[in-house]
């Protein structure tokens, strides 16, 4: 671990939020500080039901003003734990603000091609929708498409080809479910996760993605 990694391990969660508060993308590249170090010394249950937004929030400010601390640069593993340890309330927190709700699902489906399991898809074409409640778009979803086809898995926000299946899920939900951290038959069952199109293939969707554990 680097001194810059120790440093930050060694402080409080309100000194850290206070720390990053008062940084600008000059700091961050003179303490040569990276964002997985500082996504290792965030311990969501120390944390306040807002200070875990406030926290990525600091990082995001960061991170659009040209600091080396955008959230792609944290591990899976890291953010696995992270979403493992926040309670509901604090990532409901997160996404009732619009930029970090925008910044973390996209970064989050952004990384689902890296987990596909090649070896589970071969020879696949299929196409899912996905509606997550609480949203900006049409009829109050963030709506993301998956194509998994010939090994790969591509994203984007038009719904521009037919899907073989559609999931609607709740953002902290979704989170909790692609992080290890809920299962799929459980939220499907108590009505939490609602799958319209072909039931068996949704069944064994989480099982094409290799998902981070904390």
């Amino acid at each position: 671990m680097s001194d810059s990694g120790r440093a930050i391990g060694a402080l409080t969660p309100r000194e850290l939020i206070e720390l990053l508060d008062r940084m600008n993308p000059a700091d961050v590249a003179a303490m040569d500080i990276d964002v997985d170090a500082i996504g290792r010394a965030i311990d969501p249950r120390t944390l306040g039901k807002n200070d875990l937004t406030a926290l990525l929030g600091s990082l995001n400010r960061l991170a659009e003003a040209g600091a080396d601390v955008d959230l792609a640069g944290m591990g899976a593993e890291t953010f696995a734990r992270i979403i493992a340890h926040a309670s509901r309330d604090q990532v409901q927190s997160i996404m009732k603000d619009a930029g970090l709700r925008a910044r973390v699902l996209g970064e989050v489906f952004r990384r689902m091609g890296s987990h596909l399991r090649a070896d589970r898809v071969r020879d696949l074409h299929a196409v899912v929708h996905w509606r997550l409640t609480g949203g900006a778009g049409e009829g109050g979803y963030d709506r993301y498409q998956t194509v998994i086809d010939n090994g790969v898995c591509t994203v984007g926000r038009e719904m521009d080809e037919r899907s073989r299946v559609t999931i609607t899920v709740s953002p902290v939900d979704f989170l909790k479910l692609i992080t290890n951290n809920a299962s799929a038959p459980v939220l499907f069952m108590t009505g939490k996760l609602k799958v319209r199109g072909d039931l068996a293939f949704a069944a064994g969707l989480i099982g094409l993605f290799d998902l981070p554990r904390p």
